[in-house]
């Protein structure tokens, strides 16, 4: 892949962190449609989410447990690392509301392939913070 452009990588990871707080199902599976290759695929602690409706399923639970509960917002921490076709960001899921609002709760490392066109080919979750015990 030739070099991707800074404005393109700002683009990209903007609409990652957007799809995972996404609340209209149909709007999310457009999200997916336009960020992912059809058979795309993201690798998180050992589990695989292939092909798009593996993708938009695995989005749609990230956002019921997280985001539609209303404790937490998914961010990231405005620092991007791009090589070639790698990009490379931090996504947080920080809290939401009470004592700790705005403070990060999970943190994970997000290394996407793209293709030529921009889109991911292969997403990796890396956590460096997992979310406290309840």
């Amino acid at each position: 892949m030739s070099q991707t452009t800074a404005i393109d990588v700002d683009r990209i990871v903007q609409r990652y962190i957007a799809v995972w707080s996404e609340p209209d199902p149909a709007a999310r599976e457009r999200a997916v449609a336009e960020l992912w290759v059809p058979d795309g695929v993201e690798f998180v602690e050992g589990a695989q989410f292939r092909g798009r409706a593996g993708l938009v399923d695995r989005v749609a639970e990230a956002h019921g447990l997280f985001v539609a509960t209303g404790d937490y917002h998914v961010t990231d921490d405005n620092h991007v690392t791009v090589h070639d076709d790698v990009v490379m960001f931090t996504i947080q899921l920080t809290y939401a509301k009470g004592p700790q609002a705005d403070e990060v709760a999970f943190a994970a490392r997000v290394f996407l392939v793209l293709d030529d066109d921009g889109r991911i080919l292969q997403d990796y979750h890396l956590t460096v913070q997992p979310l406290p015990e309840a």
